[in-house]
């Protein structure tokens, strides 16, 4: 589809969460598709997991984009989704990828939102294939279960807070579940969500540095529990690491089940989102060091930094490889 002004920032840029919103859309229709392939229970593909995201060229206002998907593993109760997006320029003809995205789901029972149904067995071409998916998935299963194990954070107003600190740039949006968030099941879409974790994020950005941001990646956002029509969301973020270009913020999702659910507050997503400064001519620009005054805040600003490093040893290994 093509990209108008309310999918943008004041800049043009394409906001990062309108685009993870048409990744996760696309997903879920492929997974859902595949799983009532078969004779059996119906149901709806859930999002559980998104693999880091980078975003690889920004996306403007009059673009056309194009969101490809495809199943590449399925294992007994999950299906992995890869997913291209490119943009085309529809004056000059010009085309480029924009992202590609890794999407984990698992097919819920339409009669019971708790049940997890039986995933069809897609045909591998190679059995490579198969033995390189199921590597991944026993990956992502044991990050998705030690990311819940530190999800006890919460994060605190501050009092006139200094700025380039935490708190000088944390933000939350409170949002009440509707039925145009949800699914078939009355749970909110993986991508509504997405969206307005990035709007925080993007907020907590532009706060820290007063320029023109954009979404340059999305490290593993994890889905703990669903998010049933009706329950009020926070969504917290707040800055964790800078680096001369960059700026890493931690975002939090929590559930308030108050409409007919008799529950406390829990943890539902969670995620890192990394964000880059731009000029007016579209050039990056140096961010401000943020400044850490807690322990805490110490040490989160030093495990940011060791996710930076490995990932950008893990990007210079990936262009040499190329390159031989």
């Amino acid at each position: 589809r093509i990209m108008r002004p309310d999918d943008a920032n004041i800049a043009g840029n394409v906001h990062g969460g309108t685009i993870l919103k048409m990744i996760e859309e696309a997903g879920a229709i492929i997974s859902t598709r595949h799983c009532n392939s078969q004779a059996g229970e119906p149901c709806v593909a859930a999002l559980a997991r998104v693999e880091r995201t980078d975003f690889l060229s920004p996306m403007c206002i009059g673009e056309v984009a194009n969101v490809s998907a495809e199943i590449t593993y399925t294992s007994r109760h999950s299906v992995e989704v890869q997913v291209n997006v490119m943009s085309e320029n529809i004056l000059t003809g010009a085309k480029k990828v924009t992202n590609k995205a890794t999407l984990w789901y698992v097919p819920l029972s339409l009669k019971n939102v708790n049940k997890v149904l039986e995933v069809p067995p897609i045909q591998y071409v190679r059995k490579e294939q198969e033995d390189e998916g199921k590597k991944r998935y026993e990956e992502q299963k044991l990050d998705r279960l030690e990311t819940k194990q530190r999800n006890g954070d919460v994060i605190l107003p501050v009092i006139n807070p200094e700025p380039h600190t935490v708190g000088y740039s944390q933000s939350s949006l409170i949002h009440l579940v509707g039925p145009s968030d949800c699914t078939l099941l009355g749970f909110v879409h993986g991508g509504v969500t997405m969206k307005l974790m990035d709007e925080v994020a993007g907020i907590v950005a532009a706060r820290h540095c007063k320029t023109n941001i954009v979404t340059a990646s999305v490290d593993a956002i994890n889905f703990h529990e669903k998010i049933k029509k009706g329950c009020v969301i926070t969504v917290s973020g707040r800055m964790t690491f800078t680096s001369n270009k960059s700026m890493e913020i931690e975002v939090f999702v929590d559930a308030d089940p108050f409409v007919d659910e008799p529950r406390e507050r829990y943890r539902a997503v969670s995620a890192f989102f990394t964000y880059v400064s731009l000029s007016k001519e579209g050039k990056p620009l140096p961010v401000p060091q943020l400044l850490t005054e807690t322990e805490d805040e110490k040490r989160r600003f030093e495990e940011g930094k060791g996710r930076y490093l490995q990932t950008k040893a893990k990007r210079q290994a990936q262009m040499q490889q190329a390159a031989q």
